[in-house]
């Protein structure tokens, strides 16, 4: 178990903030909603507007209460400066901008089951990169992991695989996977920083990076007003949804889970996304 990095709360917080399978148990569910809230948000949000309100609101959620830590960990933010902005760009802003874009070809099912490649990924980085070794049931498990993760990519048919012919929302999905892999193995570099601190420099990162999608990608300087004056009504409220629970409650439940168990057994937890996704993708979308 590795020691965190600093003490969240007393109390009720910390009663709940000390239990990090309670944390990492809860955090899949938010984040298997986000994939249903992607695939809901299309025509009714763009996914570039919806990034940028989501970590503008998020921000705007916990910085006042973030504000007198802010100050007393300026010295350690100043230093750790990059590694807080490549949380915000890579494992927030990268992966949802995916995550939306695949949600336009491919289904909330899939998507939500395709997310189980994370954990995967980061068990083979910590083993390439940090020598970090396995059991034989992670091997296994890894193992059937990849295999029905290409199962779904190439929609049950293995010979697409000879021609590439992967669906394009398929192929963003595994690419988000990837990026939040990165995320969780970049995390163990963490600053010693309060956790208010982290998410407010990570969302103000997250914000930063949401707005150069929407200039590069999501036609320019102007295009957020255009954005948010064709947001309906259920736009509006998955802007809310997203804000808050898959933003700010689950970031900091999974930060929270890695800096006690660690990133390999923190991202098993991971593979609950395809179990929570997928029966809210049937109840609530009615997908197949």
């Amino acid at each position: 178990m590795t020691k965190p990095h600093a003490t969240p709360g007393s109390g009720l917080t910390s009663l709940v903030m000390d239990r990090p399978y309670l944390l990492l148990t809860l955090t899949p569910l938010f984040w298997a909603g986000n994939a249903v809230a992607g695939k809901m948000a299309v025509d009714q949000v763009d996914p570039y507007t919806l990034i940028v309100m989501r970590w503008l609101a998020a921000l705007l959620i916990v910085l006042p209460f973030a504000w007198r830590h802010l100050k007393a960990d300026w010295p350690a933010i100043r230093k750790g400066w990059l590694m807080l902005t490549l949380y915000g760009a890579i494992g927030y802003t990268g992966f949802n901008v995916l995550l939306y874009g695949a949600a336009h070809y491919t289904s909330a099912v899939n998507t939500s089951i395709e997310q189980a490649l994370i954990p995967v990924l980061v068990i083979l980085a910590n083993f390439v990169i940090f020598r970090v070794r396995s059991t034989p049931l992670q091997l296994l498990g890894v193992f059937l992991t990849i295999f029905g993760v290409v199962y779904t990519a190439v929609h049950g048919d293995f010979g697409r695989l000879v021609t590439l012919d992967v669906n394009f929302g398929d192929a963003l999905m595994i690419l988000a996977s990837i990026s939040y892999a990165a995320y969780s193995l970049l995390l163990r570099y963490r600053p010693s920083i309060h956790w208010l601190s982290f998410l407010v420099t990570t969302f103000a990162a997250a914000l930063m990076a949401g707005y150069v999608f929407q200039v590069l990608l999501g036609g320019g300087f102007g295009a957020i007003f255009t954005g948010l004056a064709h947001t309906t009504p259920l736009g509006w409220a998955i802007i809310a949804y997203v804000a808050f629970l898959p933003s700010v409650i689950a970031q900091l439940f999974y930060a929270r889970g890695v800096e006690i168990i660690g990133p390999n057994r923190a991202s098993l937890f991971i593979n609950l996304i395809p179990v929570y996704g997928t029966i809210l993708s049937i109840v609530i979308l009615s997908e197949p």
